[in-house]
């Protein structure tokens, strides 16, 4: 540290007796400061620069991206966790979703949650059975049209670039297996190819490619969220809690009950071929949906049980080679994976889920002001 000296004071005249003095004070105040707190010529403090420098990085927070990991009708409790974390004072800037997480991410980054829980609420076993139009086109069960306008209707033609957050789906190539990132076009139609599951919905064809269901190769998009920028990743699982590892999990598909007491209908006169051999759509849905006598899986119900025991094992390889920063885990065990009628449980599920891991995210995701309030972008 550098010593300011004063002048000699016997060189002074004696009329600057009272100005030797002043400058002297002067000279001894500043000896006994810091370094940092000498002004440069231009007046601007080292000092200041660092307190602001400081003050800086305290009011900035990480840009938080979160995950939306695919599990059907579980989904619904990723209304929950934004809901709550919201609540919180913390707002996520990038979305990506995979299958059911696609669909809730879509709402939540143009702004329509709130739109979203409204029609989850809505739903009955009935107004559930009535969304599923049953396909004969050789490629699916369902053909997926009625969920498509009530997408379209929701969205409203809008595209990537229309969102007020950063968004992004993920889905599979059909034939080559390859990891789809959908971030540009049309909101409703990457929504639908990440959550065409196979056998189940139609693919999607997009760009001259075939897709369906994200959830064969991301379940839980945690790379997806850190290559859209996201600085600290908050990733929701659905496909279990790891209190129930190395378990196995009763998941009834409880919607059977629902088709045997819902009036279908009976088919009319000029019914399809398919229509008069299969006994028309209860048919098709009890045979999809439903069970044997000797208490065999319908075909669909297989199939999901297949696709969901896959996409835990991938969710724990994925998540292993790349983990979040913090990870929600909700406890859906007993939640099956067509009950989209249990929408008010699952969502205040996903709010507990949340405020279990609520201080991890504040320590850890945030940097918040000195106040403590995280505002949104």
């Amino acid at each position: 540290m550098f010593m300011v000296k004063a002048k000699n004071p016997l060189a002074a005249p004696p009329s600057h007796d009272r100005s030797r003095q002043d400058a002297h004070a002067r000279t001894e105040q500043l000896n006994k400061m810091g370094p940092f707190h000498r002004k440069n010529v231009n007046g601007a403090g080292a000092n200041e620069r660092a307190a602001a420098a400081a003050a800086a990085v305290v009011a900035r927070r990480r840009i938080i991206g979160i995950a939306l990991g695919a599990g059907a009708a579980r989904g619904w409790s990723h209304i929950g966790v934004l809901l709550e974390l919201n609540a919180q004072g913390i707002y996520p800037d990038v979305v990506a979703g995979t299958s059911i997480g696609a669909v809730v991410g879509g709402a939540y980054a143009a702004g329509k949650l709130k739109e979203m829980e409204t029609f989850a609420l809505g739903l009955t076993k009935k107004r559930v059975i009535s969304l599923m139009d049953v396909s004969f086109s050789g490629v699916s069960f369902l053909g997926g049209e009625r969920l498509r306008r009530e997408l379209e209707y929701e969205f409203s033609g809008l595209s990537f670039e229309d969102l007020d957050k950063k968004f992004a789906t993920v889905a599979t190539e059909i034939g080559s297996g390859h990891e789809i990132w959908l971030t540009k076009g049309n909101v409703a139609d990457a929504i639908r190819a990440s959550y065409a599951m196979p056998g189940i919905f139609e693919p999607v064809k997009i760009n001259g490619r075939w897709l369906f269901d994200g959830a064969l190769v991301n379940p839980i998009p945690v790379t997806l969220c850190r290559a859209l920028g996201a600085e600290a990743v908050i990733a929701v699982n659905l496909v279990g809690d790891t209190t129930f590892r190395a378990t196995i999990i009763d998941d009834r598909v409880s919607i059977e009950p629902a088709i045997e007491t819902y009036d279908l209908g009976e088919p009319p006169a000029g019914r399809t071929l398919g229509a008069r051999i299969f006994g028309g759509m209860g048919g098709n849905l009890r045979r999809l949906f439903g069970k044997r006598e000797d208490g065999a899986p319908g075909i669909g119900i297989a199939m999901m049980d297949a696709f969901n025991i896959a996409q835990g094992r991938i969710s724990r390889s994925r998540l292993a080679g790349d983990p979040p920063d913090v990870l929600v885990n909700a406890r859906l065990g007993t939640i099956g994976l067509f009950d989209f009628h249990r929408a008010d449980e699952l969502i205040a599920i996903g709010r507990e889920a949340t405020r279990r891991v609520v201080h991890d995210i504040a320590k850890d995701v945030t940097m918040s002001s000195p106040e403590g309030a995280i505002s949104p972008r």
